[in-house]
């Protein structure tokens, strides 16, 4: 059966990798498997149709047969669980893998969200410049742990997995701030990640809905 997902028909990173359709692409071209996309424009994402995939209205969902997945997170770990690559053979590598990708998520990705929300969306408002450092300090004090915690290995726990797949995902949202350049090892880090084939071929059909639009 086919695999659909849905993206974004503008997206709003004009096509710079960082919606969230970019982390479900990445997992299927690493483990090689076909996929197809369906755009759903702004406006069609809080219609019906598209709320009974996704209850809150957003990107991605995942479509395979009579199975219907939304939420990033939820969609990866169903594909690397059914499909080899992302995960390690060995059961205790394995459950170390998912709690990267879980703490990618949980841990790192909040903080760097709420940056991302201060600085585009609250700029006008008369605590920005009292809020900023606060938030910036919050996920300063996620990298310095998650940077310790890589030193200078190339992947978090052993070979690439999906939770470096979900990391280096989130860790790209921190650029734009220059926080991230803070951190040579995580910027290295976020570099491979950028640099393996299976993720350039899925960044460049992203970049492409954008060119086209």
């Amino acid at each position: 059966m086919t695999i659909t997902i849905t993206a974004f028909e503008h997206s709003p990173d004009g096509g710079k990798g960082l919606a969230r359709d970019m982390r479900v692409r990445w997992a299927l071209e690493e483990t090689g498997q076909p996929y197809k996309v369906r755009l759903v424009a702004n406006q069609a994402m809080k219609q019906p149709a598209h709320l009974a995939q996704h209850p809150f209205g957003q990107i991605p969902t995942y479509e395979e047969g009579n199975l219907v997945l939304f939420e990033s997170g939820a969609i990866v770990l169903h594909i690397v669980e059914r499909h080899a690559g992302l995960l390690p053979h060995h059961a205790n590598a394995r459950a170390r893998a998912i709690a990267w990708l879980f703490a990618a998520l949980n841990t790192v990705e909040p903080p760097i969200l709420e940056l991302s929300t201060v600085t585009l969306l609250e700029r006008d408002q008369p605590w920005y410049a009292e809020r900023l450092p606060m938030v910036e300090a919050r996920v300063r004090d996620r990298l310095d742990l998650l940077s310790s915690r890589l030193g200078d290995a190339e992947w978090l726990d052993g070979p690439f997995s999906a939770g470096d797949l979900m990391m280096v995902s989130v860790l790209l949202r921190s650029r734009s701030s220059g926080i991230l350049d803070e951190y040579p090892n995580l910027a290295a880090y976020v570099a491979r990640g950028e640099a393996r084939q299976a993720y350039r071929r899925a960044f460049a059909a992203q970049l492409a809905i954008n060119a086209r639009a």
